[in-house]
C-alpha cells in the first residue's frame, strides 16, 4: 500500500485490474486503491507476472502492506503455475522467493534464509507426488501449521491454493497448532524488512465502508434523533485540525478590502472574486516570502515559487486542498480555469497523490456561503492560511480626487489571515494584508 501524504495511514482496495497469472509491465496499472482523501491508481514496480494477491477488493490494510507479489523471472507467453503441472521444486528461483516472500519472511540471509528453506522442504514433502506447486508463502505456512495442502480448496486459478485459503482452512481448524511455541493458532508474520513503516502491534485487514456513508441502522439518540461515528474523511480531518492547533502558535489579522475595482475586472473576465484574490495574492507573496512558507521542527523553508493550495468544499464528505504548482506563471484567466478543474476532479475523487500535497500557502474561500469573518486554521506546515469572506455592498468613507470625504456604497469584504506566530510576527502579517488590500484596491480595470 503506497504512502499518499503524510496524513494517510491506510488505504482500501476497490479494483483489481490485472488478475493472477496476468503479465504485466512495468508502471502499468494494476490496482485501484482509495483513502480518505484521494482515490488513486497503483502501478507495477517491474514487469513480470502476477503471482498472488494478497489483499483483497475492499479491504482496508495500513501502508506499507504488500498487495500482491509479481514473479519477475517469468516471461511474457510462457505458461505459469497455475497453467501446468509441477512439483515445488521445479522452476522455483530466487525470484520467486523475494517477490513471494516478503511479508513473510523479511531478508533471506543466515539463519533466517534456512528457516524458509527448512519450512519449504517441509511443506513439499506433505504434497501427495503429481500436486501443483505452490508458493514458498503458502508451502512455509503449510509446514508451520502441520497442514495438508491435498486437504486445502484452492480458489486461485485452476484449483491453484492460495495463502488465503489457507488462512480460511484454518480459521476452521481451532485446534491447529502453530508449530512456534505460541500455544496454538496462527502467528501473524513481520512486515517486509525493507518497509519503513513498522506497526506497533499487527492487526487483520479490514472491510471498509463507503468513504461518505453513514452506519445502515444508527443507534438513536437518549433524547431522540441518532447516533452515527464520523465519516473517514471527518476522522482525518479533525486529527489534522487538532495537530495544527496544538502546533501553531495561531493568531488571526483581519483587514478590510474594498473590491470595485476587482468587481469591474473581474465581470470583463467573466470569473468570479477568487481567481482575482488569488492572483493578487500571489504577487504579494512574492513580495513578502516570508509567508510563503513551512515550518517543521525548527527549521523554516521559504520559497521562490508559490504552490497554492486552494480549499475545496466537498459538501458534506468534509475538505480537500488540492495545490496549484507554480501558480505564479498562471493570469487570472489561468487561475480560473485551474481553480474549477481541480474542484471539479476533487468531488469527482479524482485528483493524483500529488495534487493534495506540497504547498506553500493556502486560500479558503468560505465567503462564497455568506460568512463574514472567521478564524481559519493553518494547514500544516505551511505558516498560514487566508481566508477570504463573502462581498457585501455597504456604506463605507471614500475621499474623492479633490480630498472630500463622501459616503459611498461600495462592495467590501473582510481578508482574514491565521498565521504562525512561532514564525511570524503580528506586524508583518498585518503588513502583508495591506498591501494585499492595497493591491485589489488598485487592480486595473
Amino acid at each position: 500500500m503506497p504512502q499518499m501524504g503524510v496524513s494517510v495511514a491506510e488505504g482500501t482496495v476497490v479494483e483489481w485490474k490485472k488478475q493472477v497469472g496476468d503479465w504485466v509491465e512495468a508502471d502499468e496499472v494494476i490496482a485501484a486503491i482509495s483513502t480518505d482523501k484521494i482515490d488513486t491508481d497503483v502501478e507495477a514496480p517491474a514487469a513480470g507476472r502476477l503471482q498472488e494477491i494478497l489483499v483483497d477488493v475492499g479491504e482496508t490494510v495500513d501502508v506499507g502492506t504488500v498487495l500482491a507479489l509479481i514473479a519477475t523471472d517469468a516471461k511474457p507467453g510462457e505458461a505459469h503455475s497455475s497453467e501446468g503441472e509441477s512439483s515445488a521444486s521445479e522452476g522455483t528461483s530466487d525470484a520467486d522467493v523475494a517477490l513471494e516472500a516478503p511479508g513473510e519472511a523479511g531478508e533471506l540471509q543466515g539463519d533466517t534464509a534456512a528457516e524458509h528453506a527448512g519450512s519449504a522442504q517441509a511443506g513439499a514433502a506433505r504434497r501427495p507426488a503429481g500436486a501443483k506447486r505452490y508458493s514458498p508463502v503458502v508451502m512455509r505456512m503449510a509446514a508451520e501449521h502441520d497442514i495438508d495442502l491435498s486437504q486445502v480448496e484452492g480458489t486461485g486459478r485452476g484449483g491453484r491454493v492460495r495463502k488465503q485459503d489457507v488462512l480460511a482452512y484454518l480459521d476452521t481448524q481451532p485446534t491447529a497448532s502453530a508449530g512456534t511455541g505460541n500455544g496454538g493458532g496462527r502467528a501473524e508474520a513481520p512486515m517486509h524488512i525493507e518497509s519503513p513503516y513498522k506497526p506497533d502491534e499487527p492487526a487483520a485487514p479490514k472491510k471498509r465502508a463507503p468513504r461518505f456513508a453513514q452506519p445502515e441502522e444508527p443507534a438513536p439518540a437518549p433524547a431522540g434523533g441518532t447516533r452515527a461515528p464520523l465519516s473517514r474523511m471527518r476522522q482525518s480531518i479533525g486529527r489534522a485540525m487538532v495537530e495544527s492547533l496544538q502546533t501553531a502558535a495561531t493568531c488571526t489579522t483581519v483587514v478590510e478590502a474594498d473590491l470595485a475595482r476587482v468587481d469591474a475586472a473581474r465581470r470583463k473576465l467573466g470569473v468570479t472574486y477568487l481567481p482575482v484574490i488569488a492572483r493578487a495574492t500571489i504577487e504579494t507573496l512574492r513580495e513578502f516570502p516570508a509567508l510563503n512558507a513551512t515550518l517543521e521542527g525548527e527549521t523554516l523553508t521559504t520559497y521562490d515559487a508559490v504552490h497554492l493550495g486552494i480549499a475545496v468544499s466537498l459538501g458534506q464528505g468534509g475538505l480537500i486542498v488540492p495545490v496549484i504548482r507554480d501558480a505564479q506563471e498562471l493570469s487570472v484567466e489561468g487561475l480560473a480555469a485551474r481553480i474549477k478543474e481541480l474542484a471539479q476532479r476533487a468531488r469527482e475523487g479524482a485528483l493524483t497523490p500529488d495534487e493534495v500535497r506540497g504547498g506553500s500557502f493556502t486560500i479558503t474561500n468560505p465567503g462564497g456561503y455568506g460568512s463574514i469573518i472567521a478564524t481559519p486554521v493553518i494547514n500544516q506546515p505551511q505558516v498560514a492560511i487566508l481566508d477570504t469572506e463573502a462581498v457585501v455592498k455597504r456604506p463605507v468613507v471614500v475621499t474623492d480626487e479633490l480630498g472630500n470625504d463622501l459616503i459611498a456604497i461600495r462592495p467590501m469584504t473582510y481578508l482574514c489571515m491565521s498565521w504562525d506566530h512561532r514564525a511570524l510576527d503580528g506586524a508583518l502579517a498585518a503588513q502583508f494584508l495591506r498591501a494585499l488590500a492595497d493591491r485589489l484596491e488598485a487592480w486595473p480595470v
